[in-house]
């Protein structure tokens, strides 16, 4: 059972790229009922909140927090096995809030997403020392965009060179583990604008391969991370 918070407040992508577009949020007597993918995919965002896509959300950072922590506090998830929180770039209001007010539930850790190009590895660097600073644990970094494989020939091209060595030379430099990259395919996005499983609609790219394979590291982590916390307790 999966839960998917989307705390982007000004710029909620999330219903969009799961097909739930128009849906709205209902009340119970329990909290907000999330909106559901599937049976074991559970999503809240603000997007469902807005009466149009395209009306912005203009709030200072005290009305963001506020929103954050209402979605952890009353949002019905029932029993979940992982809750997945969906953050903006950078190290805003909406990242400190959601590690202080998650401080007691033990976060496994961060994935934290790159290109492979410096102009974003010099952002991602701050994300790492942003984590660091307030002990949260990082599980790893994605190279996203990491190359093209041409579909046909099989040959790769590098679209965003990695100049001053890409995601994998910044990990080995600041010791923290590399997941996996991510092969640009024009498939990842028409699916995310469709609201459509990548993997489903494209099991064969290589894309779906890394996919799969970050995800089976990412659970690993959180396997051995709770097991170590049960020896502790």
């Amino acid at each position: 059972q999966v839960a998917l918070l989307d705390i982007d407040i000004c710029g909620p992508s999330i219903p969009k790229m799961m097909g739930l577009e128009g849906e709205q949020v209902h009340q119970s007597g329990s909290g907000w009922s999330p909106v559901y993918v599937e049976e074991n995919l559970g999503v809240m965002s603000v997007g469902f909140l807005l009466s149009s896509p395209d009306d912005a959300v203009i709030w200072r950072g005290p009305k963001k927090n506020g929103l954050i922590k209402q979605f952890l506090r009353d949002v019905d998830w029932g029993e979940i096995d992982y809750l997945i929180v969906d953050t903006p770039p950078g190290t805003s209001d909406e990242h400190l809030s959601v590690v202080q007010y998650l401080s007691a539930a033990h976060i496994d850790g961060a994935v934290i997403i790159t290109t492979p190009q410096e102009v974003s590895l010099q952002d991602v660097r701050k994300e790492i020392s942003f984590c660091r600073k307030v002990k949260l644990p990082i599980i790893g970094v994605v190279e996203n965009m990491s190359g093209f494989i041409c579909p046909k020939c099989k040959k790769e091209s590098q679209i965003f060179p990695p100049t001053t060595g890409g995601a994998e030379k910044m990990c080995q430099n600041l010791n923290v583990s590399l997941l996996g990259k991510v092969p640009l395919d024009p498939q990842i996005g028409k699916s995310c604008d469709r609201g459509q499983s990548f993997l489903s609609e494209a099991p064969e790219s290589p894309a779906t391969s890394s996919y799969r394979n970050i995800i089976q590291r990412i659970q690993e982590y959180c396997d051995q991370h709770h097991f170590q916390e049960e020896k502790i307790i």
